[in-house]
């Protein structure tokens, strides 16, 4: 635990989706909203760790057909979230459409699951990097659980700190002309990491 600590500490303070997601979130709805965000991002990478503890992961990487069809899904559920913003949120359902000024705390968290969860960069991150600081011998699943639990603990109090932080921003940010400013740079940002994920290798 001692030595896969500054790891996922590391890891936790990495810029990526759920990184823009929360910040975002946090400062054009409100620090409940991100607050949920994160807390959805923490129980994706939690059912991650979950399916490599029971050595589900490793179908993932052995299946190229398994972890095309996921890196679809997520490449375009990430691409769907930058149009929406693009847009203005308006569009005619889903999550991710409407204004930031009245995303709910369910739809923030929603986001942040899924964001995750439907990325299976994650899965093959788990493992390839827990099994390193495993134990070996009986108990090695429960091990690899505690790992995932955490780095989202960690991941989750340095949520909290950007949250605080883009807080204090929230008077400037919610002037309409920075808020749709901002979604539009963050629409594109996000239909980057899309297209970044559908590029990406196993």
């Amino acid at each position: 635990m001692l030595a896969f600590l500054p790891v996922a500490a590391l890891l936790s303070i990495t810029p990526g989706a759920d990184t823009l997601l929360v910040l975002r979130t946090a400062g054009l709805a409100g620090a409940r909203a991100a607050a949920f965000a994160a807390l959805g991002v923490g129980l994706g990478c939690m059912g991650w760790g979950l399916l490599v503890a029971l050595g589900l992961g490793a179908v993932l990487v052995a299946s190229p057909l398994a972890f095309a069809w996921l890196k679809a899904a997520g490449a375009l559920y990430l691409a769907w979230i930058g149009m929406a913003l693009l847009r203005g949120g308006k569009t005619s359902q889903g999550p991710a459409v409407e204004p930031a000024r009245r995303t709910g705390a369910l739809i923030a968290f929603r986001r942040g699951f899924l964001t995750n969860l439907l990325n299976p960069k994650v899965g093959v991150f788990y493992l390839t990097l827990l099994p390193q600081f495993l134990p070996q011998g009986p108990g090695m699943a429960m091990a690899g659980l505690v790992l995932a639990a955490a780095h989202v603990l960690v991941s989750l109090l340095w949520f909290a700190v950007m949250i605080v932080f883009a807080a204090r921003l929230a008077p400037m940010l919610a002037r309409p002309a920075v808020s749709r400013g901002l979604d539009r740079l963050c629409g594109v940002v996000f239909i980057g990491f899309g297209a970044k994920l559908a590029l990406s290798r196993a």
